[in-house]
């Protein structure tokens, strides 16, 4: 019996030892797990505490949790929170339920956008009273328009040479009236951003095409080339009613003729060019016309010739029958 006790009791020790082993791995395994985290929150308050710190004093709504998932979206955090504080001090909404949410900045970027340059051209066009929301900047953006030039061009207009020698290498448009004189004249169109229809717009070049058809249109209906020299706006204002911008980015604000000169003068030109063909056409009908009386001469003197040999012949044929009328005794001598 002691020995059965002994070794039920050496058994209970193996066990409380086993166990007290059991518990100590535990509690050095909850503390490593414990330490792993602490430091991967240390890593992360390292890492994105100045962002999150930064974003919540400057009221930009960022939660910590999104600066997280941004490194693991590759999304470049600084410039998520840089474009938010930005936008938070111009006085911008953004808010999570209707402003401009770091969701909807982080798929831009994502997209390849520059969330920079929107929510600068957004700032932009709020201080000029433009109406611009995010979702148009960036479509502008991702459509490959420069958004910020859109908008700092619907402020400012440019100005568009017609033509653009840069683009056809020429100086000036060559028209002509009804009376056939040749006009150069050179226009400046003025032009500011239409943001409604900059997506699928025409751009300059079609501005430059239809300005340029219209003017020589213009001046080609007019009869004589002193009413254009002599009211060029006539020319410009004709030009602007026809709603050339239609369809296009660009909105015409107005089309003004920077420079007249006269050319030459086609229509006499070209009277001249008809004159002399007509000359020549004429020579060549009369040189015609002398072939033929020659041709007709040379026949007439065949004709006679011919006349002639036959002449001869019947003169020949004479003293044949005087000879036959004596040997028939139908001639007698008297």
């Amino acid at each position: 019996m002691l020995a059965i006790y002994s070794a039920l009791n050496s058994t209970a020790l193996l066990a409380d030892a086993f166990q007290d082993q059991v518990i100590g791995w535990a509690i050095l395994a909850v503390v490593l797990v414990l330490g792993l985290i602490g430091l991967v929150l240390i890593f992360f308050c390292l890492s994105y505490g100045k962002l999150w710190f930064q974003a919540l004093m400057s009221q930009a709504d960022v939660s910590f949790r999104s600066l997280v998932g941004m490194g693991f979206r590759k999304v470049r955090p600084d410039v998520i929170v840089r474009v938010k504080v930005m936008a938070r001090q111009a006085g911008l909404d953004v808010s999570r339920k209707t402003g401009i949410t770091t969701e909807l900045l982080e798929a831009h970027y994502l997209a390849g956008g520059d969330v920079m340059r929107v929510i600068n051209s957004i700032i932009a066009a709020q201080r000029a009273n433009i109406d611009l929301d995010f979702d148009r900047a960036a479509a502008i953006d991702l459509a490959g328009r420069d958004v910020m030039d859109a908008v700092r061009t619907s402020v400012y207009p440019k100005v568009i040479e017609c033509p653009d020698p840069e683009r056809s290498g020429k100086n000036f448009l060559s028209a002509m009236s009804k009376d056939g004189v040749e006009l150069k004249i050179r226009a400046r169109v003025t032009v500011r951003t239409n943001l409604e229809q900059l997506i699928g717009g025409a751009t300059e070049e079609t501005i430059i095409a239809r300005v340029g058809e219209s003017i020589i249109s213009s001046i080609g209906s007019s009869e004589k080339h002193q009413d254009v020299l002599e009211n060029p706006d006539r020319i410009s204002r004709a030009v602007l009613e026809r709603g050339l911008d239609a369809h296009t980015a660009f909105e015409i604000v107005s089309i003004d003729i920077a420079d007249i000169d006269v050319g030459e003068n086609i229509g006499a030109r070209l009277q001249a060019d008809q004159a002399e063909a007509d000359t020549r056409v004429a020579q060549a009908a009369a040189e015609k016309r002398r072939a033929d009386a020659i041709a007709e001469e040379q026949e007439m003197k065949a004709d006679v010739a011919k006349q002639r040999a036959q002449l001869v012949l019947a003169e020949a044929e004479v003293p044949q029958a005087m000879a036959e009328a004596f040997r028939k005794g139908n001639l007698r001598a008297q």
